[in-house]
């Protein structure tokens, strides 16, 4: 597999924006962007074709328009970013991470319950493998 590109910040958004909602085109992006800051349609634009030519992003025509999408998935770009947010500032501790996210986003309850759900799960899973390991081991 062809190693993926890291993107920017600003590229991050944009691959946010179009990993959740889909195909759009340079205006529709713009309008999504989650920090708000006003840009130029010229400067989104340049920054959707640099990303095409990184590999990140690819585009169609839709009439005078261009529609674009991502040409890596989510997991691809956000896995060796998340591992190096892990080690180089919580010391590989996940505990660390998540007491820090807790601690500076505003989780309401039902966010809370999900994360306490996946936790279980992940638990569970966990344990199954460990299990199912041990046993392949006898």
């Amino acid at each position: 597999m062809k190693k993926v590109v890291r993107p920017s910040d600003l590229e991050t958004q944009v691959l946010s924006v179009l990993w959740k909602k889909g195909p759009m085109s340079v205006r529709d992006v713009m309008a999504a962007l989650p920090d708000g800051k006003k840009r130029a349609y010229t400067t989104v634009l340049t920054v959707l074709q640099v990303m095409e030519k990184k590999g990140l992003l690819d585009h169609k025509q839709d009439g005078l328009a261009h529609i674009y999408f991502p040409k890596v998935k989510q997991r691809e770009v956000l896995r060796p970013m998340m591992r190096d947010l892990l080690q180089n500032v919580f010391g590989g501790q996940a505990s660390m991470a998540v007491q820090h996210l807790l601690a500076e986003a505003n989780v309401d309850a039902e966010e809370l319950e999900q994360l306490r759900k996946l936790i279980q799960q992940y638990d569970t899973n966990s344990n199954m493998n460990t299990n199912t390991n041990a046993k392949g081991g006898q």
